[in-house]
């Protein structure tokens, strides 16, 4: 072992070769390592930073493709009815369609088979009802009595027989037409007459016999009373209009 007084020079000259000027320690003069310190202890978690400013609209991106049609949905289910709301203001009157029929009346009435002849200046009630629909004629008083007003005919078909045969058609009790026929007392004749008549409603016609009453009827031979409308008067039906004459 070499003894300390012969290592002091060697270590003077060496710590005199290490001094740098200012006192600082070159580089390769570093000393050993220091021993590893101790841990030190977490910190504390710092405070929230403040919210960032929003960044600008970006640029509107390209159209997707159409997508596929979806299937029907279901039906809703029925909501409830609405009230009924108020009634609406009455319309005008319309314009008066014409007839769709135009008016009827008609009847057709034979003599009841009788020993006594009908009574004179009376009207002869022909009481075998043949046609009456509209029940314009009455058969117990034998006459006719206009509902509807317009031109009519009136015919009387006659069996003559045991006398001569004097008949009238009578309007509101006064003779429109008369008709004669002789009678033979060996077998029965015949008498047939008609006229047209301008009837007003109320209006009555019938048939009477004269002084030569031989109006006949039986099973086998028939007078017959009858009484139609030819057209009516009443309007406005163009249909029943009259037509007035060119030449006039």
């Amino acid at each position: 072992m070499i003894p300390l007084l012969h290592l002091l020079p060697f270590l003077s000259l060496t710590l005199s070769s290490c001094q740098i000027e200012d006192n600082k320690i070159a580089s390769f003069c570093s000393g050993a390592p220091g021993m590893p310190g101790v841990p030190g202890t977490h910190g504390h978690t710092g405070t929230a930073g403040r919210d960032g400013r929003d960044g600008r609209d970006g640029a509107p991106g390209p159209s997707g493709s159409k997508g596929e049609t979806g299937e029907p949905g279901l039906s809703g289910a029925r909501g409830v009815p609405g009230a009924q709301g108020s009634p609406g203001i009455q319309g005008e009157k319309g314009v008066q369609g014409e007839c769709a029929v135009s008016p009827r009346s008609a009847f057709s009435a034979k003599l009841s088979g009788s020993r006594t002849p009908p009574i004179p200046g009376q009207p002869v009630p022909f009481k075998k009802i043949l046609v009456n629909e509209q029940g314009h004629y009455n058969a117990d008083t034998g006459r006719f009595r206009c509902v509807v007003p317009g031109l009519y005919y009136f015919s009387l078909h006659g069996t003559v027989y045991r006398g001569s045969l004097h008949v009238q058609l009578i309007k509101n009790g006064h003779p429109q037409a008369s008709f004669f026929q002789p009678g033979d007392g060996a077998k029965p004749g015949g008498l047939c007459g008609g006229a047209a008549m301008h009837l007003d409603q109320g209006d009555e016609v019938w048939v009477q016999v004269g002084d030569y009453p031989g109006l006949y009827a039986s099973d086998g031979t028939d007078s017959v009373f009858t009484g139609f409308l030819i057209y009516s008067d009443w309007e406005p039906h163009p249909v029943f209009n009259p037509i007035s004459n060119p030449e006039s």
